[in-house]
């Protein structure tokens, strides 16, 4: 079995699968001071509380932005005895990209191109709700061509009380008018609304310069179900996308 590692600033997303099967997947926090020790604690907790062999894991395979983190990923490969694979300049040959420095793109925004092509076509556009939100374009030949980066919802929420911390309690929904009534119908508004315009905004500004109106718009990451709820400008959310892809890029590095 394969366990797909997607590292990002916040949490770390992973995937079990056997062969195209995604048999399960968790969600743990990114914490730099993690050791490998810690690490594969967790991993035996996950697994035996899903009644899973933590053993039955034959290779890991990493997107991430954390570094310092990929050193005790690699120890706890070692301890399972099994295969590592880190998406970036390991799996350039597997990847397609059409970009000024390729070695700046990272790696998540990479599986997002290549299974955005691999299981909805080319042309595409990713929109990765996670702690920026990131926009991934693939253009007609599945190349990633670049997209563009803004602050993720939790972190403007995150500045927005540090300043004014009476707002600190507001759930992110999504609001039923755009209209807020109250202030928590406000922020709401404005976190999740606003995040969906953003979206419908700059997805338009993309297809009208790639010449590509018909461009699959795949929403993913930890809000994009949220969000999606304000908008129709989305064709697919797949909210495993990214692990989906870090699978792909594997199957093609080992095949």
């Amino acid at each position: 079995m394969l366990l797909a590692v997607d590292m990002g600033n916040t949490q770390t997303a992973l995937g079990l699968f056997d062969g195209d099967d995604l048999v399960h997947s968790w969600r743990m926090p990114t914490d730099r001071t993690f050791t490998a020790d810690e690490v594969h604690m967790r991993l035996e907790g996950y697994f035996r509380m899903s009644n899973l062999d933590l053993s039955q894991v034959k290779a890991i395979a990493f997107a991430g932005v954390v570094p310092e983190l990929s050193r005790e990923w690699h120890a706890v490969a070692a301890r399972l005895t099994a295969t590592a694979v880190v998406v970036g300049t390991q799996t350039a040959q597997a990847t397609k990209l059409r970009v000024a420095n390729p070695a700046e793109v990272g790696a998540d925004r990479i599986a997002n191109a290549v299974a955005a092509e691999t299981f909805y076509g080319a042309p595409a556009i990713v929109v990765d709700f996670g702690t920026a939100t990131n926009i991934d374009v693939i253009d007609s030949e599945g190349y990633y061509i670049g997209g563009s980066i803004a602050p993720g919802i939790r972190i403007s929420m995150d500045a927005l009380t540090a300043r004014a911390s009476k707002l600190a309690s507001v759930p992110l929904e999504s609001p039923a008018h755009a209209i807020g009534r109250n202030t928590v119908e406000c922020v709401q508004s404005g976190a999740v609304i606003g995040a969906a315009a953003m979206a419908e905004g700059l997805v338009a500004r993309i297809k009208n310069e790639l010449g590509a109106p018909d461009a699959r718009v795949i929403a993913t990451g930890g809000l994009s179900s949220v969000v999606a709820q304000s908008t129709d400008v989305f064709d697919v959310i797949d909210n495993q996308l990214t692990l989906r892809g870090i699978r792909e890029i594997y199957r093609r590095m080992t095949e």
